[in-house]
């Protein structure tokens, strides 16, 4: 009755217990009924009292400090029981005992205010950095011009998604224009970087009539921004008219889905990313109604089980063929995931486009140095 009314003081007007609190108060009661099974065990000495001073402290591994204190109060009521029933000639030991427990109890209660503000600033700081992530990345599609659009990002880090990864789809005056990379690191230099590419390529996708001169921009802007040893990759898709142009800088290859095919778009030769310099040379194709591009950052070709890669090229027809866009990356996440077990080793970015059929517009020319190059 009195730990009962005890904790109704301390829990009065608060939500019900976290699973943490659960967890705590629950590893505190166990140890207490161990302690105290082996001291009734043990006869009318009072030799292991001293042990309940552990109590509190494991208490304050996960609970809120009012449970702590609460679990202390507890204890030490219970080791004063079992020290005014024990030999007359040990009360001296018993009452430091007692003193130890009240200490312990103080010290445990203080620490776990120290750990409640860590965790709140902890996560603070993780809503923080969502918010970060989510000015970066900007929702996109449904439909951008004559494409079904949908973006996904799978972040590595269960408690936020913070990471390098990158994507944007607009509808420009030279067509629809998208792009998908990944930052060379993680956390917020990585982020930074890339709401630098992001920003840049949102003014440049509007005001450069090909995507060379864009990749120039960008490597450009990162040049000016990353040391020597960093970089971004980067796959740039432009559809006009029906025809699709790709420029890649050392990114992994877009997979085009036609007729139940998976076609690896490599590009016609190898470029560096931006930050290097990259000459980039252009793969065009033509598009078909119902033709659909899936773009993807390295963590979906790195993500392994037992050594094992997932085997997206075999399974991306299956998983994102069928439904509405945002269906096939909801259908890729679910069976990537089940692959892994839930434990991926780096962020992934996911854009899957549909490629509806001519809108009735009037195709805009491809410039003659996307051509030659689709041609080489």
């Amino acid at each position: 009755m009195l730990f009962r009314g005890t904790m109704r003081t301390f829990m009065a007007g608060r939500r019900p217990l976290s699973p943490g609190n659960r967890a705590g108060l629950g590893a505190a009661l166990v140890l207490l009924a161990v302690v105290s099974a082996v001291e009734l065990a043990d006869g009318p000495s009072a030799h292991f009292v001293g042990l309940l001073a552990a109590v509190p402290f494991l208490a304050a591994v996960f609970a809120v400090w009012q449970l702590v204190l609460g679990a202390g109060v507890f204890t030490t009521v219970v080791g004063a029981v079992f020290v005014g029933v024990s030999d007359p000639q040990q009360g001296m030991a018993g009452l430091v005992n007692l003193m130890g427990i009240v200490l312990a109890t103080g010290v445990a209660a203080a620490g776990a205010t120290v750990r409640e503000r860590q965790s709140e600033k902890i996560a603070e700081l993780l809503r923080l950095a969502a918010v970060a992530q989510q000015a970066v990345l900007r929702p996109i599609g449904p439909q951008v011009g004559a494409l079904a659009v949908a973006g996904r990002y799978i972040s590595a880090t269960a408690a936020a998604d913070i990471g390098g990864d990158l994507y944007e789809a607009l509808n420009t005056p030279y067509g629809v224009r998208i792009i998908i990379g990944d930052v060379r690191g993680k956390g917020l230099d990585a982020v930074r970087l890339a709401s630098i590419v992001l920003g840049s390529y949102r003014h440049v996708a509007y005001e450069r009539a090909d995507l060379k001169s864009i990749v120039q921009d960008l490597d450009r802007a990162v040049a000016r921004s990353v040391g020597d040893e960093d970089f971004v990759t980067a796959a740039l898709v432009e559809e006009r008219g029906g025809t699709l142009t790709i420029v890649n800088c050392g990114h992994p290859a877009p997979l085009l889905l036609r007729r139940g095919q998976v076609i690896p778009l490599e590009p016609p030769a190898p470029a560096p990313p931006l930050g290097f310099m990259p000459e980039v040379k252009a793969r065009v194709e033509r598009l078909e109604p119902g033709d659909r591009l899936l773009l993807f950052t390295d963590g979906l070709g790195e993500a392994r089980r037992e050594g094992e890669f997932f085997p997206t090229a075999d399974r991306a027809w299956r998983l994102l063929g069928h439904g509405t866009v945002g269906d096939g990356l909801a259908s890729l996440e679910t069976a990537l995931t089940d692959w892994v077990y839930g434990r991926l080793e780096d962020d992934i970015a996911l854009v899957l486009l549909e490629y509806a059929g001519p809108d009735g517009g009037t195709a805009v020319p491809v410039p003659s140095w996307e051509v030659g190059a689709a041609g080489s």
